[in-house]
């Protein structure tokens, strides 16, 4: 277990080693036990994180919010549109100033070619530690919990040589960000997994994320490809995780990455999709879905999703990763 993380930032698991992320997951469970036994756990009392967002969001704000109140400290929520960020406040302010009144800044920002800049700005003007809670290129507490889900059903020293297929999928709600499948393939390759990235040709990632998990994969003996089969991607997988994702890098365009989408509208995974899976395979959705577009009410609400237990481990993780670099 690693002891020095007070007053790290979490941008991007990639920027922490797998020793530490290891030790995110020592505590999360052990946060996770201690919550299910009503064993007061509050680390952080007195502490405040100031959380800003400029998305909307569920889940994240209600797990950041409890996570820090079951700490003991407690949670603003600031909204930009709603403050002097929408007309005055620059990152450098907002890290200079909120750094000096609050422990810790917690920043969702997932605009495009804009998103992660803003967070690194902050940062690098906060003295407090600063948690990315999404951006445009990474969402590392969404996927440190799919890590904590998937290492409670397969074991913690059980995944090197599981296969995750993490694929897009059709949605007509709008254009999500890359972010999630980003980080999928970034931290699930150090796990020594075999990951598939599975999506249409318009549909691509980042190519230094894709490099960085190539990297990863070699470095952990896993392996990494890459299919454009949407049923080739199901095949004895032991994890899918299909969720849909904007045509970033194609078009900048809404509408046109919406219109590019409608060509793909039987990626939906469905029954007989989870068939070519293994027969213990689970199903994965960071959530909200486009229920029977993405998925269907079949599968997610079946006995082989975890999405519950997957949406629960947000708040363990985050807790986790408040608790080592806040207190």
């Amino acid at each position: 277990m690693q002891t020095h993380l007070r007053g790290r930032d979490m941008i991007t698991t990639q920027e922490w080693t797998r020793s530490e992320i290891d030790t995110v997951m020592d505590v999360a469970f052990d946060l996770k036990r201690k919550r299910a036994v009503g064993e007061p756990h509050a680390y952080l009392r007195d502490k405040v994180l100031g959380m800003l967002f400029f998305f909307s969001s569920t889940r994240t704000r209600v797990s950041f919010e409890a996570g820090m109140a079951q700490l003991g400290g407690h949670a603003q929520f600031i909204e930009s549109t709603t403050t002097q960020i929408s007309h005055g406040d620059t990152a450098k302010e907002i890290g200079e100033i909120i750094g000096r009144y609050t422990d810790g800044i917690a920043i969702r920002q997932c605009d495009w070619d804009f998103g992660n800049q803003y967070i690194r700005d902050v940062a690098a003007a906060s003295r407090v530690p600063v948690l990315n809670m999404q951006c445009d290129v990474y969402h590392p507490f969404q996927i440190m919990a799919d890590l904590m889900t998937i290492q409670e059903r397969f074991g913690r020293e059980g995944l090197r040589g599981k296969t995750i297929n993490v694929s897009w999928a059709y949605a007509s709600s709008y254009q999500k960000p890359i972010s999630v499948p980003q980080s999928l393939i970034l931290l699930m390759t150090r796990f020594g997994m075999n990951v598939r990235l599975t999506h249409p040709p318009e549909y691509k990632l980042m190519p230094d994320i894709l490099e960085q998990a190539k990297e990863n994969a070699r470095k952990s003996r896993g392996s990494f490809e890459i299919l454009d089969d949407f049923d080739a991607g199901f095949k004895d997988a032991d994890v899918v995780y299909p969720k849909s994702w904007g045509a970033m890098l194609t078009t900048s365009d809404n509408t046109e990455s919406a219109n590019i989408g409608k060509q793909y509208t039987d990626w939906i995974t469905d029954s007989r999709r989870m068939g070519m899976a293994h027969e213990d395979a689970v199903y994965m959705h960071c959530l909200p879905a486009d229920r029977n577009i993405e998925v269907t009410d079949e599968v997610i609400d079946g006995p082989q999703s975890i999405v519950y237990d997957e949406a629960e481990n947000r708040l363990h993780v985050q807790k986790a990763v408040m608790a080592l670099t806040m207190s």
